[in-house]
């Protein structure tokens, strides 16, 4: 088996400790509540399957318990380990950028016209590593190099998940035929 069929595994095996753990705690669930129970078990089983090293993994494990304090036991339970809230670091680096707004000087516009070739180019990759750092767990707290590490492991977790799902899907499809009628 290859590593990747051990983390299709490993994930399925830990969604499924999830689910069961969230339909224990709240028996009579609504559809919200079930689709919630659903995303809580998958991004925390995918979340754990990865190195602790990995940074999106541990923002996306304190993300989870620091939306919902309820969470916390269920999500320890799954990773079988004691799981932190994570720093407001972003919220601080914020807040110092809008205290020093004031301070900077005033920029000289150019029109885009004038603008050298390589000036469109910086300015078009700061904004998609903006936008990159907002999609991935913990990306605002990442220089660019760790961004594009942890992009591509985020991007094969995914990738995983939703191979897992798909083929759980199918197998349930095949179970239960639909009544087309």
């Amino acid at each position: 088996m290859g590593n990747s069929a051990l983390l299709k595994q490993e994930f399925l095996k830990k969604w499924i400790k999830g689910l069961q753990l969230c339909r224990n705690s709240n028996k009579n669930m609504s559809i919200s509540d079930r689709k919630n129970a659903i995303k809580l078990s998958a991004d925390v089983a995918i979340a754990s399957t990865r190195k602790a090293s990995i940074q999106w993994s541990r923002a996306l494990l304190s993300d989870v318990v620091s939306r919902d304090g309820n969470n916390k036991g269920i999500v320890e339970q799954i990773v079988g380990y004691k799981v932190e809230k994570r720093a407001l670091i972003a919220c601080s680096k914020r807040i110092i950028r809008r205290s020093h707004v004031g301070v900077r000087k005033a920029r000289r516009v150019v029109p885009r016209s004038v603008m050298k070739s390589s000036a469109i180019a910086k300015k078009l990759v700061k904004n998609r590593t903006r936008v990159l750092k907002r999609l991935v767990p913990g990306g605002e707290e990442m220089n660019e190099i760790s961004l594009i590490r942890e992009t591509l492991d985020y991007i094969a977790s995914l990738r995983i998940q939703v191979d897992v799902m798909r083929r759980l899907a199918n197998a349930a499809e095949k179970l239960v035929p639909s009544k087309i009628s």
